[in-house]
């Protein structure tokens, strides 16, 4: 199948060639037609599956479509942090380059200052990205008007959906026209939020797009058992032995990001901190240096677990699990994209051992653990237990209890 066959205008179609897309992706062929008829959609796909092309060129071509009609419109793209936002702004310029009549992208987030933002915005945009805050931070000084949004898309839509950002995404909803296209995209919709994406559309189009065994990225999963004082002389043997160019290694704290960041500096492994209290200037400095090599880990919070595309990254390390077990996706999907392999590690120690265990169960995984000569963990890990039971470990003394929450007084002070 090719693009033009799916209905996408010459030069939209000449874009793709340009970028060398072959052939639409199982995503793109299935959710571009459903778009360019006028209809709601909510897909979801894996990681690396070319989900970004799947909306914007569609929305490209219905928004140039419409806009010799009195009633035209802008699209919407929403998406929950500032380097998502950035990077599909860059792809809506790129993919509309070839357009007769140029379409105007502008990108919104917090952490810079707004007033440019405001100018940017007077005589209107076909396109607007934004994260949820500022967008309500511009509608709230008269810079904007969701009134005239003729497509809504959520790109990360389970994570829009979900707790922290659902209150801006119900103010922004409540400002929009009744009639609206809206589109929801993201790798995984779990239950939980399936019912606040139901209100949001009309008789969609519903598109589930699991892994074949074909198309399944080539990311090698290992899971490596290791004290917690261990993680960090382990990671930078793993670093210097396996001679990895680039590593993308996710921790749970801001703080943990400049800490191991500057421990791996002070030997010799140059190393950068990405975290959502950065300013943006500083942010955009961390990906870009990575991107381009000049640093060769960048250390981060799940802000770049969601929808970054760094090209040919060879590593992910869960030097911290998530939180969320469905985070465990999002996060080695940064490895492994557009055809390459990757490998993603995971430090599991005793205390998280039995989390590890769920997010196996949530993804029906099985992988083997193993251990480093030299850095054995010498604390004792929980046994498996069979499916039908609880997680449960050897109980613990009342000692084990008073070191656990000294420990986490300890980590929250710290924190």
């Amino acid at each position: 199948m090719s693009f033009s066959a799916l209905g996408l205008s010459e030069p939209l179609v000449r874009i793709a060639a340009e970028r060398n897309y072959l052939e639409p992706t199982p995503i793109q062929a299935a959710a571009i037609p459903a778009i360019l008829r006028g209809g709601d959609v909510r897909a979801s796909a894996q990681t690396g599956s070319g989900k970004t092309a799947a909306f914007v060129l569609p929305a490209l071509q219905l928004i140039h479509e419409a806009r010799g009609r009195r009633n035209r419109g802008f699209a919407l793209i929403l998406a929950p942090t500032r380097e998502l936002t950035a990077q599909i702004a860059q792809s809506c310029r790129t993919y509309g380059r070839h357009l007769p009549q140029p379409l105007k992208t502008n990108v919104v987030f917090g952490g810079v200052s707004i007033n440019p933002q405001m100018m940017a915005l007077r005589g209107g945009a076909d396109v607007i990205v934004a994260t949820p805050g500022r967008l309500l931070d511009l509608v709230e000084r008269n810079a904007l008007s969701l009134s005239s949004v003729s497509i809504l898309i959520l790109d990360e839509a389970d994570r829009l959906l979900a707790l922290g950002f659902a209150a801006e995404l119900a103010r922004i909803v409540a400002l929009l026209p009744a009639h609206r296209q809206c589109l929801l995209f993201s790798a995984t919709f779990p239950q939980a939020v399936r019912a606040l994406a139901h209100n949001l559309l009309r008789d969609p189009t519903l598109i589930e797009l699991p892994a074949t065994e074909t198309e399944i990225p080539a990311i090698l999963q290992r899971v490596i058992e290791v004290d917690r004082a261990g993680r960090t002389p382990l990671l930078r043997r793993l670093i210097v032995e396996n001679a990895w160019s680039r590593v993308l290694v996710f921790v749970a704290t801001k703080y943990s990001t400049e800490h191991l960041a500057e421990k791996l500096r002070k030997t010799g492994i140059g190393a950068a901190a990405l975290h959502g209290e950065l300013s943006q200037g500083a942010r955009t400095k961390a990906l870009a240096d990575f991107k381009a090599g000049k640093v060769r880990v960048l250390v981060a919070t799940d802000v770049a677990a969601r929808g970054l595309d760094i090209v040919a990254l060879p590593v992910v390390v869960n030097y911290d699990l998530p939180r969320s077990a469905v985070d465990y996706v999002h996060r080695i999907g940064r490895t492994g994209r557009a055809g390459g392999n990757g490998v993603a590690l995971s430090f599991v120690s005793a205390e998280t051992h039995a989390h590890f265990l769920l997010i196996e169960k949530r993804h029906r995984l099985d992988l083997r653990r193993e251990q480093i000569p030299g850095f054995e963990p010498s604390e004792i890990l929980a046994p498996a237990v069979p499916a039908s039971g609880g997680i449960k470990g050897r109980r613990k003394s009342k000692k084990d209890k008073l070191r656990e929450a000294a420990a986490r007084v300890e980590r929250k002070e710290r924190d």
